[in-house]
């Protein structure tokens, strides 16, 4: 696939795995909008929304939301991108984060699509605020090699980001429109030669609820340090064939993003 040249939008402290911080870690973005990027609206096979019982606590999968060759295409522009082992704005106590992770802001030729196609099946209000029409633009990409692992965390809750109009910055939107779901886009399989990788999710009863991987399907759930929160961990990877996932950020709230 072929790719146009990227660059750095924001650099921001990257922390490591087992500790310590790079101070200047970029966060990415592409010279133009990449042709393999570009999503249709709506595609052959509708997705559906399955519910997880997590004893109250919300979270649900919706399949499909990509096709193969789309989550291919984000898997080989992030490879171009580049894995690290530091983690941009993101800030976790040594031995929880460990894997690899590269962070860039999308166009929206990808995003808007995106949003259209499961959109309606996304929880209308989140503790009083509305389904913010777009997902934020920043996507947190992380790779697990072999015996990689995230352990048991909360997901923080974020603002959301774009792009400004010469691609040079990343801009964070209002304060007024904040993440309330972490939507985790799953890029390849065990069709694809992945051995472990599921994402457990906790119950209030201590009882993990296992989520393996599919390919294109995007698993969803409560986020921020609240009580609804959903503790989860991403399992070891027990095999040689990386896994991939995105975490992209849900919105709620009415104000529009600069």
């Amino acid at each position: 696939m072929d790719f146009p040249g990227h660059h750095a939008v924001a650099y921001l402290p990257g922390s490591l795995p087992m500790g310590g911080v790079v101070p200047m870690t970029p966060v990415h973005a592409f010279d133009a909008p990449p042709e393999p990027l570009r999503l249709a609206t709506h595609t052959a096979q509708a997705p559906v929304r399955r519910d997880i019982a997590l004893e109250g606590q919300l979270a649900f999968a919706i399949e499909p939301v990509i096709s193969a060759a789309e989550a291919d295409a984000i898997v080989a522009a992030t490879e171009q991108l580049g894995y690290r082992d530091e983690a941009p704005g993101i800030v976790t106590p040594p031995g929880m984060r460990m894997n690899k992770s590269v962070h860039w802001v999308a166009d929206s030729a990808l995003m808007e699509p995106l949003f259209q196609r499961i959109g309606h099946l996304l929880p209308a209000t989140l503790d009083g605020q509305p389904l913010f029409p777009r997902l934020s633009h920043r996507i947190n990409m992380y790779r697990y090699d072999a015996n990689d692992v995230f352990n048991r965390h909360t997901d923080g809750d974020w603002p959301g980001y774009s792009l400004n109009a010469q691609r040079d910055t990343m801009v964070q939107w209002p304060d007024t429109v904040r993440s309330g779901l972490t939507m985790l886009l799953y890029l390849n399989d065990a069709s694809d030669g992945v051995q472990g990788g599921h994402t457990r999710l906790l119950q209030r009863d201590g009882q993990w609820v296992d989520v393996a991987p599919v390919k294109g399907a995007a698993l969803f759930f409560r986020h921020g340090f609240g009580p609804n929160s959903v503790v989860h961990e991403g399992s070891r990877v027990t095999g040689d064939i990386p896994k991939y996932v995105a975490r992209i950020n849900v919105m709620y709230g009415a104000v529009a993003p600069v």
